[in-house]
């Protein structure tokens, strides 16, 4: 198929979009069709993702995609983790905690104790974060949905299910749980077994690039399309395919997913196990083509969206993100440093516990400079932003042998020209920046690949990319203390 159109559902924590895509034997192009707010609700004191207002929109997204041309296929890619239940009649079982929702405090600390850091790293090959499936699951033992469920559905699979039919789990996501072994690529059953978790809801594995199914009849009714549309699975977990996206015509680059999270990490043949790995926390995720994904969760831009946030209720003037980040490019650079992942930062802020104050907090106990104005807690958050990047970048490089050359960044962070020159200076190295939305481009890629476009291989697809996509170069520049500055952050 020379020209294939698709529509790729991309969603992310605080906002989702639907694009149309559209592969041509010389470029590839995106548009975006739809897009809407998400968010996490809060109810009885607990956070959940209101999934079925997020396959509302995506219905809507896709079918404006249907209405405006051709309609090939329908891929879907989300943030991780979260996930759905079904029971026997293929029915949700109440709602899909949010990962940011407190249940979860304290279980992983249980489980380590009980099964031992190591092993758990030497199985699955996962960075310990608080909220990974796996202790979303132990927290749940004993509740009903969990002793009712048939199925464990991750959140693109469960929108898969709901335009499909077909019951299953898209590898690169399903390595972010903690329940696959990242060796044999199959789920680790027996540590579900150790754990007393019911091993028997996870669902078939398929691989990125496979074709769930067409859409159920009444769902093609309601898009008003034919019934022979597939729904392909893509790499489902959005930094799966912000990889496929990234425009890299090198094998030794570093690439930064950054959004809400930043992804900082390398691209490798084989998952890097070692206890030194452990000890970095460091994660291997599956990524596309049987690719790994070694690299370090960051807390991203979270923090300073949740200060924007907590300016805008109180009614702040001049918070706009635009304005504020031009205004830090100009303020005294590492004056303040503070751990960017300190879980205190993971919650969303509140009236009561407010995150420009958290901020502050923590510079506070630091021994830093602390801030207070929205420059000065914008200006701490890229600075600090910049040193992690620094140093996981640097890490992963080292942990993994790879010589770099250059750091990819895509995603929303790739317009924030402040941080990528902040990146680039604190990584010694170039950066190259752009595209924005490479999590939508490697869902289309993967798409197009599976419904006959002639893309064998990622280096085919990411030449696709270079030559349809301009990218900005940042040079590093010399004269800051960023040694001191990282272990500032470190203390």
């Amino acid at each position: 198929m020379n020209n294939v159109r698709v529509a790729a559902v991309d969603l992310g924590a605080t906002s989702g979009r639907v694009m149309s895509g559209r592969i041509s034997s010389e470029r590839i192009e995106i548009n975006e069709m739809h897009r809407f707010p998400n968010g996490a609700v809060r109810a009885r004191g607990s956070l959940f993702w209101d999934v079925l207002g997020i396959h509302r929109e995506s219905l809507v997204g896709i079918r404006e995609v249907a209405r405006t041309g051709p309609l090939h296929g329908i891929g879907i890619d989300s943030w991780a983790i979260d996930h759905g239940l079904l029971d026997r009649d293929g029915q949700l079982l109440g709602q899909v905690f949010s990962h940011r929702d407190t249940r979860v405090d304290g279980i992983a600390e249980k489980v380590v104790a009980e099964i031992g850091a190591a092993e758990l790293y030497a199985t699955t090959g996962i960075q310990q974060l608080p909220f990974n499936t796996l202790y979303q699951l132990v927290a749940a033992r004993g509740t009903a949905a969990l002793e009712s469920a048939e199925s464990l559905l991750l959140l693109p699979d469960l929108l898969g299910y709901w335009l499909t039919g077909v019951v299953g789990a898209e590898r690169t996501n399903a390595s972010t749980t903690q329940l696959l072994d990242i060796r044999s690529g199959e789920w680790a059953r027996d540590l579900c077994r150790e754990l007393e978790l019911p091993w028997s809801v996870l669902p078939p594995l398929r691989e990125p690039g496979s074709v769930l199914g067409n859409l159920l009849p009444e769902v093609a009714q309601d898009l008003g399309v034919g019934g022979d549309v597939p729904v392909v699975a893509v790499g489902s977990h959005d930094t799966a395919s912000a990889v496929v996206g990234v425009p890299a015509s090198t094998k030794n680059f570093a690439y930064i997913s950054s959004g809400t999270w930043s992804l900082v990490g390398l691209e490798l043949d084989q998952p890097v196990l070692s206890e030194e790995a452990r000890l970095a926390d460091f994660t291997n995720e599956l990524g596309v083509d049987g690719t790994v994904r070694f690299l370090k969760n960051v807390m991203g831009l979270w923090v300073l969206s949740e200060c924007l946030r907590s300016w805008s209720e109180r009614r702040y003037k001049d918070v706009e993100l635009r304005s504020l980040i031009g205004a830090a490019e100009n303020f005294e650079p590492l004056r303040t440093i503070i751990d960017i992942n300190d879980p205190r930062l993971l919650f969303p802020s509140t009236a009561a516990d407010p995150m420009p104050e958290r901020v502050a907090a923590l510079a506070a106990e630091a021994g830093e400079q602390v801030p207070h104005s929205p420059v000065a807690i914008t200006r701490t958050i890229v600075d600090s932003l910049a040193v992690a990047y620094r140093r996981h970048v640097r890490t992963a490089a080292a942990l993994a042998n790879v010589p770099l050359e250059v750091v990819h960044v895509v995603g929303g962070g790739s317009q924030n020209e402040v941080l990528c020159q902040l990146t680039a200076d604190a990584c010694g190295l170039p950066v190259l920046a752009g595209p924005v939305e490479a999590a939508a481009l490697g869902n289309v890629l993967v798409q197009g690949r599976a419904l006959g476009a002639d893309l064998p291989d990622l280096a085919a697809m990411r030449d696709l990319v270079a030559r349809s996509y301009d990218v900005r170069r940042f040079e590093p520049r010399d004269g800051l203390d960023w040694d001191g500055a990282e272990a500032r952050a470190r203390r």
